[in-house]
């Protein structure tokens, strides 16, 4: 089965971005791909959160949703739509994903439950829980791609939500993503490969890329990978649209290979050694 994954730089303008978006569903139904993943904050990306306030509005009002939901039931194609910046009605924003059937409906809905708060080496500093609230849970839904378990960007550094989603059935995890460029460099390819060998599962993880309109510098390498941890598709540091086959019946052949999941215990109490 044929998925595509698009590779964005995303900007501050909303209007623009859902062009790009729609222009990918397009193509990506064109190409015979029965699914589209597209990364992390796909319709806004914007660090100037005075300037950004304009463009998050509730659900039911964002254009981008609206025109992402209406391209996919014209191409009758599956769409994660990685995540947008969403007004909650408490009046904080969430950092949600969409998973959209070949009808424009909604299937699923994923609030980001790790938010990124970091200072790094090279001097950037993050505070997404200034602005968002977290998740408050994991979801799984039936998908042509297989079982898929959404998780967002900085998700990715905690493996626990991911065995709690192989348990509960994931054959599939989506990582759609903003990653910087320092963290990108060291620990996208290395942390992506293990979540995959860890629950033999794939791993769809479409990014950001390139320099944004906000000043930011994300690193791109949208990648897929096969149960067995094999990169099947790295789509560099240049934005388009990338594509891989996968075969969703691989997940039962290298789980009955290497049984880590039937072999899982619950972890015990840890004490200190005398």
């Amino acid at each position: 089965m044929k998925v595509a994954l698009l590779q964005m730089t995303a900007g501050t303008d909303p209007a623009a971005n859902a062009a790009t978006l729609v222009a990918a569903v397009r193509d990506a139904a064109g190409a015979g791909a029965a699914m589209l993943f597209t990364p992390e904050m796909s319709g806004l990306l914007d660090r100037d959160r005075e300037r950004a306030k304009a463009s998050i509005v509730a659900e039911r009002e964002d254009g981008v949703l609206v025109a992402v939901r209406e391209a996919a039931r014209a191409n009758a194609i599956w769409v994660h739509l990685g995540s947008l910046a969403i007004l909650r009605d408490d009046g904080r924003y969430a950092n949600r994903g969409f998973v959209i059937d070949p009808e424009g409906v909604i299937r699923a809905r994923y609030d980001k439950l790790h938010l990124f708060d970091v200072d790094l080496p090279s001097g950037e500093r993050w505070r997404e829980s200034a602005a968002y609230a977290a998740g408050e849970a994991a979801v799984l839904v039936d998908t042509p791609a297989g079982r898929l378990g959404p998780t967002i960007c900085y998700d990715l550094r905690f493996p626990d939500l991911y065995r709690a989603l192989s348990d509960a059935g994931a054959t599939l995890f989506s990582v759609p993503a903003a990653f910087t460029r320092p963290t990108g460099a060291a620990h996208w390819h290395v942390l992506l490969r293990a979540r995959a060998i860890e629950a033999g599962a794939f791993v769809v993880a479409a990014a950001q890329c390139g320099e944004h309109a906000d000043g930011r510098a994300t690193y791109g390498h949208s990648l897929v990978i096969d149960p067995w941890g094999e990169v099947l598709l790295d789509m560099g540091d240049a934005p388009g649209l990338g594509f891989a086959e996968i075969d969703p019946a691989r997940v039962a052949v290298v789980r009955a290979e290497v049984a880590a999941l039937r072999h899982r215990r619950p972890i015990p109490k840890v004490t200190l050694a005398p």
